[in-house]
This record gives structure tokens, C-alpha cells and sequence, in this order.
């Protein structure tokens, strides 16, 4: 067993955080001491008058975490948008010594981690002088990719993309996990996406999840 995985998704509003909130909860259900990591979150939310990280909150809350908010995400900025222009517009640019010193102390808190991307698998999270996509973070964390998709219309494509462009890194995958199973309410549909999206990469489906689950329905991979 790897001391981690890497969350990564299709898209940006795909449902990765549900999912990583899932797969640490699993984990910490099954006797396993795991924890979680963000190097860079955009568009916290103000909560009496402290920005919270809002990615990092919610698997806090759903996994029964412990950790604060400066030891679950490395560089939070406000504003919505990709990190690499929140990064400028806020001056504090990411910097990678920074992420794996942070992960590593994640790393000593706890004994897996689970370690959520931002956006999907083509983001940059600087983008000056120096250029820093996810990759790089993904790279730094020496951690394989569980790419979460869903089984809605045009899956396929997004799915086989991104793994082919992860491929095309040298990035390492353990397999796909599929958020908000049955939602398009044609399970004909899903079902067969799931079969081309397996078949096409050769990756295993690690699990579906329909939307509300609380558990991930499979032990611990």
C-alpha cells in the first residue's frame, strides 16, 4: 500500500471533494489513521469575518479530522478563479518547498494521506516567471492519481483525457471512482460510459457513488 493517493478529477465542478471526503472518512472508519492535504485552494468562503477553506472544511467535518486549516492546505486566496491568478492578484505565490515541507509534516501527523488537487488535471497553479501546473504538485508528493468522473453524457471524452494527459506525464494511476452514479437517470447510459471509459484506459472502476452516499460502498484499496 502507497502512504497515499492523489485526488484528482475531470472537471472542476465533478465532485472531488465529496469523494476525497469520502475516501479519508473510509480509510479512519477501517482503522487506518489517514488525513488529508490541499496544496492551494481558490475561493474561500468568509465566515465570521475568518476565511475558511471551504474543500479543506468539509472533509475535516466528514472525516472527524483534527487538523487546522494552516496544517490541511498550504496557500488559501480568496477570490474563485484558477489559483495560479489568485496567487498573483493576493501576492502570495505558491512555492514548492513550501508544499512538500507542509506535506511531509501531513505526512508525520498521520500515517495515509489523501492529497486533493485543484480544478482538474491541466491547472496551473503559478504562471510567471516560474511555472507551476498540478502536475508539478502531484509530482513533488510522489503520489498515484484515483481520477474521479462521472457517468453523465460526454464522460467518456473528459475521462479519457485526462488520463491520457496524465499518461502522457508519467503521472502513476491507481484507477477511477465514479461521482454521482444514476444522476442522469438513465442507468443504460451510465452503465455503458463506465464500460468505455474502463475499457479504453484499462484502469479499474474503484467505485460508483450516487449522489447523498456517506459511504463509499467498497473497502479500502
Amino acid at each position: 500500500m502507497s502512504k497515499g493517493y492523489f485526488v484528482t478529477a475531470t472537471g472542476t465542478d465533478v465532485g472531488k471533494t465529496f469523494i476525497t471526503g469520502l475516501l479519508v472518512k473510509k480509510w479512519r472508519d477501517s482503522g487506518i489513521d489517514a488525513g488529508y492535504y490541499k496544496a492551494a485552494l481558490s475561493g474561500a468562503e468568509l465566515r465570521d469575518g475568518k476565511w475558511i477553506a471551504g474543500d479543506a472544511d468539509y472533509v475535516k467535518r466528514i472525516a472527524g479530522l483534527s487538523d487546522t486549516q494552516e496544517q490541511l492546505v498550504s496557500f488559501v486566496y480568496k477570490e474563485a478563479v484558477s489559483p495560479h491568478l489568485a496567487a498573483r492578484k493576493e501576492g502570495n505565490l505558491v512555492n514548492l518547498s513550501k508544499v512538500q515541507a507542509d506535506f511531509n509534516a501531513a505526512c508525520s501527523r498521520h500515517e495515509f494521506i489523501f492529497a486533493e488537487g485543484s480544478g482538474g488535471i491541466i491547472c496551473p497553479i503559478r504562471y510567471d516567471d516560474q511555472k507551476i501546473f498540478l502536475e508539478d504538485i502531484i509530482k513533488t508528493l510522489k503520489l498515484p492519481l484515483i481520477i474521479v468522473t462521472t457517468a453523465a453524457l460526454g464522460s467518456i471524452n473528459a475521462c479519457v483525457l485526462t488520463i491520457e494527459y496524465a499518461r502522457s506525464r508519467g503521472l502513476d494511476i491507481r484507477g477511477i471512482i465514479v461521482n454521482r452514479y444514476g444522476c442522469s437517470g438513465n442507468f443504460e447510459m451510465e452503465d455503458d460510459n463506465i464500460r468505455m471509459m474502463q475499457d479504453l484506459t484499462g484502469l479499474e472502476i474503484l467505485a460508483k457513488v450516487k449522489e447523498g452516499d456517506s459511504d463509499l460502498g467498497v473497502a479500502v484499496f
